[in-house]
């Protein structure tokens, strides 16, 4: 059988969603693998799918912003943004010893975009882990970090869990999984999503999946799965096949709010009920447009979400390491700073591999350098 004629069997298979279809056996592994069995009774019983899909707690569809859409196209080939870095973004080395938890503390390491090592009351938890070069399927194309990731994989210290939001790339890299895969981590994702990461060798004693509202316990501590608004997929046909989330962490002294890919999220407020006040939140601030303005949230909406999850001190994320959206490459963190020291808001701005205590407020002279305000 011709290649050509697999992918066209396979490309039914997964449309139709009658059975799980794993890619590796394509040698497209990063695609990872549909829902199927146990797992897919899950998602069709829940009231987070529908026809087999994820929805939002609202329906704010993309197709509806299409002019908007071809407005940003138009953009993009007319104006001129600075897409990557003309200057070298420094980077902390961080030692294992360092990154070891140290007590009832509360402390966050920056590893680029959405990936970061919270240490909370003596648990050490890694988000979003996407440590690769690039943010895509292949490894010779698709968006490239600005920077090598801080540390790597063998050099981590022991972790408790991974935390997973959702499964696109620049959140969720393959490569990086099949080397956690054999250190037994314990992986914590949203509903769907460990359908990827058993066809990349992890094993399905070691995956917690969740739906929104339900939680896990590790030790004494209680992760929480939470709503995002936002959307998934990793190829052509599996769009919203899985769930996308946000994480509330609850320790005996300390609470942490990772709010993974979300734009301006209804159900902030209950989450702020529930589980808050948060003493740090970690949200995204980059690749935003009016454009996608309901599935990322851009500083301003940050901000706000901040305020109304309840939140202490915020950690910006998803920003100044990939080439994903048509502002300056430095623009998202430009507007936040500016939009905490106009609000009071505490911000945890570190270098990548730098830590921070989320107990005061901090901004690295580098990004605090960052004054040019473009692409408005």
């Amino acid at each position: 059988m011709s290649r050509q004629k697999k992918l066209a069997l396979a490309a039914g298979a997964v449309a139709a969603g009658g059975v799980g279809f794993a890619w590796a056996s394509l040698g497209l592994p990063a695609l990872g693998a549909t829902p199927a069995g146990e797992r897919l009774a899950r998602i069709r019983a829940s009231s987070n799918f529908q026809g087999g899909k994820a929805k939002n707690l609202v329906d704010r569809p993309m197709a509806a912003e299409g002019a908007s859409m071809l407005g940003t196209g138009a953009r993009w080939i007319t104006e001129h943004h600075k897409a990557r870095p003309d200057v070298e973004i420094p980077v902390v080395k961080p030692s294992p010893a360092s990154l070891e938890p140290q007590g009832e503390r509360l402390r966050a390491t920056w590893l680029g975009h959405s990936s970061v090592l919270l240490e909370i009351d003596g648990h050490l938890l890694l988000t979003d882990p996407a440590l690769g070069p690039r943010a895509a399927p292949v490894s010779w194309a698709g968006p490239q970090r600005f920077f090598a990731s801080p540390i790597d994989i063998a050099s981590l210290p022991e972790l408790d869990a991974v935390i997973i939001s959702h499964d696109h790339y620049d959140h969720l890299d393959h490569r990086t999984i099949q080397a956690l895969a054999g250190t037994g981590v314990r992986f914590l994702v949203p509903l769907g999503v460990g359908a990827h990461l058993e066809a990349w060798g992890v094993e399905p004693g070691y995956i917690t999946e969740l739906d929104w509202w339900e939680s896990a316990e590790l030790g004494d501590l209680r992760l929480v799965c939470t709503p995002a608004h936002h959307f998934s997929g990793r190829g052509l046909l599996d769009r919203e096949r899985t769930l996308w989330s946000s994480w509330a962490v609850l320790g005996p002294v300390h609470r942490a709010w990772f709010g993974g890919d979300t734009g301006p999220l209804e159900a902030a407020d209950l989450i702020a009920d529930r589980y808050g006040p948060f003493d740090l939140t970690m949200i995204e601030i980059g690749a935003y447009d009016v454009a996608w303005a309901s599935i990322h949230a851009g500083p301003d909406a940050a901000v706000e979400l901040h305020r109304q999850v309840g939140g202490r001190a915020m950690l910006p994320i998803h920003h100044g390491t990939y080439d994903l959206a048509l502002h300056d490459w430095d623009q998202p963190i430009v507007r936040v700073q500016q939009l905490a020291e106009e609000q009071g808001v505490q911000l945890l701005v570190p270098l990548p591999g730098e830590t921070v205590d989320a107990q005061g407020g901090y901004v690295a002279e580098f990004w605090r350098g960052r004054r040019v305000v473009s692409g408005d």
